[in-house]
Order: structure tokens, then C-alpha cells, then sequence
């Protein structure tokens, strides 16, 4: 439940941010006959995005369980990979994003009415669908379905109505320390997400090792349990883990979080 309710809070008030970008812009710029365009452009993007999330659901539902090891194990892998970049392009892209959207919109206007509905739906797409994929890798290291889906609800709700407050400047938010704090976050989640991808690919033969343990904890905490499902949607924590899952969640998280929190150089101005 918290993993989920972490990807929806950081990934759903990215998306507020930029619908709030683009729709304070053309009011501000006396533009609002292009409001009906970007609005159908996010609406497209949020419904493909999750088309995309229930296509994986269903595609893995469809596999036979080999078929399943290695749809989860790839699939967990390229949500570690675009998340992880995702992170990083936010903390680096941040204070230049408003200027780089409104230009974007500025030049699909001149284009026509379709591609103003492009531009939106390229600038929210991009969230939703590594989104979809996280969540959709997240859901698979946890044994119910139920408390993810809990979380994932009430971080959305909590996202558009921080996005919402802000588009009014009800409420200031120091942005880079909330993304700062929720992507660590992220990264700890995404560290789950490749142990539990590695588990996979053991399961299915492409890696080796799956049965050298470095813990068995089955006898001392069930997977179903309250705290094996809260280790396991937050940390990946798994009650038998691997010597080789363990490598990867180490060396992930002992690579990935210092690089991301060391502070971005600032260039001097000549």
C-alpha cells in the first residue's frame, strides 16, 4: 500500500504539474478556444495509459506460468530502467520544464488544433505509461492485490488535489524537496521491483542461483502476512531471497541514490 501510494503521489502530481503548466498558460495567454484540444489530448493519454496497464494484466493472466516468469522478469526491468531515468530527467529537467512545455505548446498551435491535442497527449503519456508499467511490476512482488489497489486510489486523489491547489496558489510546495524526498522513495520501490525481476529470471533459467539463499525466512514470517507484504511493497523484501537478488538490490540502491542526491553543479555565470 505505501509503494503504491508513493509511485501515485510523485508520478500523478508530475502529471497535475504539467496539465497545470499548459492550462495556466493558455488562459494566462487569452487562449482557452485551445483548452478543448488539451483536455482531449490528456483524457487520450490517460486512457492509454491505462489500456496499457490492463494489456499487461491480461497478457500476463494469458501466459502459461514459464511463459509469466519471464513476462514479469522483463517487464520488471525496463520499469526499473525507465523509472530510474525518469527520476533523474525530472531532477535535471525541473527548472526548465514550464519554458520547454510552453514552447511546445506554442508550436503545435501554430501547427492546428490536432497537434495542440498531440503536444498534450505526448507531455502526459509519458507518466502515465511508466506509471502503468511500475505499478503493474510493484503489484506482482506483493501477494494481495487489495491494499496496492488501496494506496494507488488514495495517492492519485491526494496528487490532483495538491496539483489542483497549486494551479489555484492555495498552497505552496518546496517542488524540489518533495521530488528530491519521493524520488529516493521511488528508488527504493524500483529496488524491489529488480530484485523481485531477478527472482523471476532465476525462476525461468536465464540466471543462475535460485535456490542459493542468502536468508529463508519462511518459517519465521509468511509472505501473506501483514509485514511480508508491507517489506514486500515497499523494500521488494522477499522471505527467500537470493544471494544474486541480493547483489542487484544492493548494488542498485549503492550506485543509484548517492548519484541522485548529490546537489546538480549550478554553471557560474561569466
Amino acid at each position: 500500500m505505501l509503494s503504491t501510494f508513493l509511485i501515485a503521489i510523485r508520478e500523478g502530481l508530475e502529471g497535475s504539474l504539467i496539465v497545470g503548466i499548459l492550462v495556466a498558460y493558455l488562459v494566462r495567454t487569452n487562449r482557452r478556444n485551445q483548452l478543448a484540444p488539451l483536455w482531449t489530448g490528456v483524457a487520450v493519454a490517460l486512457l492509454g495509459s491505462f489500456g496499457f496497464g490492463a494489456f499487461l494484466t491480461f497478457t500476463s493472466n494469458e501466459l502459461s506460468p514459464r511463459g509469466e516468469e519471464l513476462f514479469a522478469g522483463i517487464t520488471s526491468l525496463v520499469a526499473v530502467a525507465m523509472v530510474t531515468w525518469m527520476v533523474f530527467w525530472m531532477k535535471r529537467s525541473a527548472r526548465n520544464l514550464k519554458n520547454e512545455l510552453h514552447g511546445k505548446i506554442d508550436q503545435a498551435q501554430s501547427i492546428g488544433k490536432f497537434a495542440v491535442v498531440g503536444a498534450a497527449f505526448f507531455a502526459v503519456a509519458r507518466e502515465g505509461l511508466e506509471t502503468a508499467i511500475f505499478v503493474y511490476s510493484n503489484f506482482k512482488t506483493v501477494a494481495s492485490n487489495s491494499a496496492p489497489a488501496i494506496g494507488l486510489t488514495i495517492g492519485f486523489a491526494v496528487a490532483i488535489a495538491l496539483g489542483f491547489l497549486i494551479y489555484k496558489q492555495s498552497i505552496k510546495l518546496n517542488l524540489a524537496k518533495f521530488f528530491l524526498i519521493t524520488g529516493v522513495g521511488l528508488i527504493v520501490v524500483a529496488g524491489g521491483v529488480l530484485s523481485y525481476g531477478v527472482h523471476e529470471l532465476q525462476e525461468f533459467g536465464i540466471l543462475p542461483g535460485p535456490d542459493a539463499f542468502a536468508w529463508n525466512l519462511t518459517n519465521w514470517i509468511s509472505a501473506d502476512s501483514i509485514p511480508g507484504a508491507l517489506l514486500a511493497g515497499t523494500i521488494g523484501f522477499d522471505t527467500t531471497t537470493s544471494w544474486l537478488q541480493l547483489f542487484f538490490w544492493v548494488g542498485y540502491l549503492g550506485l543509484v541514490i548517492p548519484i541522485y542526491v548529490k546537489p546538480v553543479k549550478t554553471p557560474i555565470a561569466a
